[in-house]
C-alpha cells in the first residue's frame, strides 16, 4: 500500500482537508440548494396534484351542471310546450264563444231589422188604407156633387 501512496503521490493530509473541503461544500450545497430545491419540488408536485384533482372536480361539476342544464332545458320546453298547448286551447275556447256571440248578434239584427220591416209595412199598410179612404171619400164626394149637379139641371 505503501508503494501505491508513493506512486500517485498521495499525501493523507492532503486527503483528510479534500474530504473536508466536499464535505463542506456538499453541507452548503445541501443547505443552500438542495433542501430549497427539493421543497420546491414538494410545492411544484403538490400544486400539479392539486390542479389534476381541480380538474377531476371541475370536471365532475362540469358534467353535472350540463346534466342540470340538460334537465331544466327540458322542463323548459316541456313548460313552454305546454303553455303553448294551453294558450291555443284558450284561443279555441275565445274563437268559439266569438263565434257564437257573433251569431246571436247577427240573430239579433236580423230579429230588429224583421221588426223594423214589419213596423214600415204595418205604417205602409195603413198609410195606404189612409190613401185609399181618402180617395175613397174624394171619389165619393165627386159622385155625389156630381149627382147632386146632375140633379139640379
Amino acid at each position: 500500500m505503501d508503494s501505491i501512496i508513493s506512486t500517485f503521490h498521495i499525501d493523507w493530509k492532503i486527503m483528510i482537508a479534500q474530504a473536508i473541503n466536499f464535505g463542506i461544500v456538499f453541507a452548503v450545497l445541501y443547505i443552500f440548494a438542495l433542501k430549497p430545491l427539493s421543497k420546491l419540488m414538494a410545492e411544484r408536485s403538490e400544486r400539479i396534484a392539486k390542479g389534476v384533482n381541480d380538474a377531476k372536480t371541475n370536471t365532475t361539476l362540469l358534467l353535472k351542471t350540463r346534466a342540470e342544464y340538460e334537465e331544466a332545458l327540458a322542463k323548459a320546453r316541456a313548460e313552454a310546450n305546454k303553455i303553448f298547448q294551453d294558450g291555443k286551447k284558450e284561443a279555441e275556447a275565445k274563437k268559439a264563444i266569438m263565434l257564437e256571440e257573433a251569431k246571436q248578434e247577427v240573430a239579433t239584427v236580423i230579429e230588429n231589422g224583421k221588426k223594423i220591416l214589419e213596423a214600415e209595412k204595418v205604417k205602409m199598410v195603413g198609410e195606404a188604407k189612409n190613401e185609399i179612404i181618402s180617395l175613397a171619400m174624394l171619389a165619393t164626394e165627386k159622385l155625389i156633387s156630381n149627382k147632386q149637379d146632375l140633379n139640379n139641371l
